[in-house]
């Protein structure tokens, strides 16, 4: 058996991935009691231990290898998700248009749907990144969009999985490999290594936005030109999701690089001066 059939057992063709179903509330952590549960835990501890009760930070010593080990831990994750995704697209679904859109009444079972199904668990681990930030005291860090995204792309990633929503393999492929090179350069930055590419993690995700934003154009085009795409009430609030999303993103880049080219050219005037 080669390397690459290894692979795809191990992503594709275990029996665990291949027979899985997502069926709530049988599944772990699949109520929708839970989901609300847990979001309202992460505003709720994130507003308390922000303003309410600070907790006393951590050194750094101690800090940053927990937050590498964190770090590592998703990229790894993320790595493992884009290749059973990818795989699973071209080994497993009957076409490859299921990738944009799924036929009415797809159940949510097989491969495809355990990888959306790690894709929803690891949202739940991402809240760590939260307490992280709160316990090193970087609150400049701490912001709206950081919280509002983290609590929200559960409940995203939730109606995946609930509605059979169609293109959700494609904004996995792109979402886990945008934190493929994300986590690895926090990763990196835990262990002291700043690595020159930090502009291009945020430019890699309103890339990632713009790029659901065409892909979604075409899905719209197979749903009303033939029987239709499943779960399209999910995509709508993913459709939503993601333009919030790009908007945040791009003040966020804005206010950021701007600021810095102004600090910069204050700097220049003030050497010259």
């Amino acid at each position: 058996m080669g390397l690459m059939s290894v692979v795809e057992w191990l992503v594709v063709y275990q029996p665990r991935i291949l027979n899985f179903t997502w069926n709530p509330p049988h599944t772990p952590f699949s109520s929708p009691l839970f989901l609300s549960l847990s979001i309202i835990t992460y505003l709720s501890l994130t507003l308390l231990l922000t303003y309410l009760i600070p907790l006393p930070p951590i050194p750094p010593r101690l800090l940053k290898p927990i937050t590498a080990l964190h770090n590592l831990t998703l990229f790894l994750l993320s790595l493992f998700m884009v290749l059973g995704c990818a795989l699973t697209l071209l080994t497993h679904t009957p076409h490859l248009r299921w990738a944009i859109c799924f036929p009415p009444a797809t159940p949510p079972s097989g491969p495809l749907f355990f990888w959306a199904y790690v894709f929803y668990l690891s949202k739940f681990l991402e809240f760590l990144d939260t307490l992280f930030i709160i316990l090193s005291r970087s609150t400049r860090r701490l912001s709206f969009l950081h919280v509002y995204h983290h609590s929200t792309v559960v409940l995203m990633s939730y109606l995946w999985l609930q509605t059979s929503q169609s293109l959700f393999p494609i904004a996995l492929l792109t979402n886990a490999s945008v934190h493929v090179v994300m986590y690895a350069y926090y990763f990196l930055t835990a262990l002291s290594f700043r690595p020159s590419w930090k502009r291009a993690v945020t430019d890699f995700q309103i890339l990632q936005f713009l790029f659901s934003f065409a892909i979604s154009a075409l899905m719209l085009h197979y749903h009303f030109s033939t029987s239709g795409c499943s779960g399209i009430w999910g995509w709508c609030f993913n459709a939503l999701f993601n333009a919030s999303l790009l908007a945040l993103f791009l003040d966020f880049h804005l206010k950021s690089y701007a600021n810095r080219r102004n600090t910069a050219h204050k700097r220049i005037l003030h050497k010259d001066s």
